[in-house]
């Protein structure tokens, strides 16, 4: 394991890879990586992604913002303490080191339905070099997967019109009375330092 200039070790992984590869066997049914060159691998997040375009990756799907390496490994670190929450899930194109798929289930623990648990698939997005290969339909197979070892007793979503068809296809679908997504935007602040709070 190489160590990057910070100290972090370069491939700290947000979560147990084991999990992944359990999933293979849930339901009898195979989660297969399609034939493709250059061989591709799918994986947690790694502290490493900063240099492998992870970024770069969400860009493609929202406003990423200006974040630095450090930025980066602050937010890995949080989410890696809040264990059993995280999912960033990644394929990897590891010809080239370039993450060029990622998905992420955020489990939601809740008071209601005896201590549940909830999941949310969120930011979701393939590379516009490798989209056509089933990617995204793997990543969301690979997530229900993982949304249903984990025992959520839903995965929920939020997504544009364009892909209701998608989502459909991969077993989600409209919830009655539901279908609306509502959010309520904040601009964006600066974080306050000690002290600089008005009062």
């Amino acid at each position: 394991m190489r160590v990057t200039n910070g100290g972090e070790p370069e491939d700290t992984l947000l979560f147990d890879p084991k999990l992944l590869e359990s999933l293979d066997t849930v339901e009898g049914v195979s989660i297969d990586l399609p034939a493709a060159e250059p061989p591709l691998r799918v994986r947690p997040l790694s502290s490493g992604d900063y240099d492998r375009g992870f970024l770069e990756l969400l860009t493609q799907l929202t406003v990423g913002g200006d974040v630095s390496r450090e930025q980066f490994l602050d937010r890995f670190r949080a989410m890696k303490a809040a264990a059993g929450t995280y999912y960033v899930t990644v394929i990897e194109d590891a010809d080239r080191g370039k993450v060029v798929a990622s998905a992420t289930l955020f489990a939601e623990l809740k008071f209601i339905r005896g201590l549940a648990t909830r999941g949310h698939v969120e930011d979701v997005v393939v590379s516009s070099d490798y989209r056509g290969r089933n990617l995204g339909k793997l990543l969301i197979q690979t997530l229900v997967r993982l949304g249903k070892r984990l025992g959520c007793y839903r995965l929920t979503l939020d997504c544009k019109d364009t892909v209701v068809k998608f989502y459909t296809n991969n077993g989600f679908a409209l919830e009655p009375g539901s279908a609306n997504s509502m959010s309520l935007r904040f601009a964006p602040q600066l974080p306050q330092t000690d002290g600089a709070a008005a009062h």
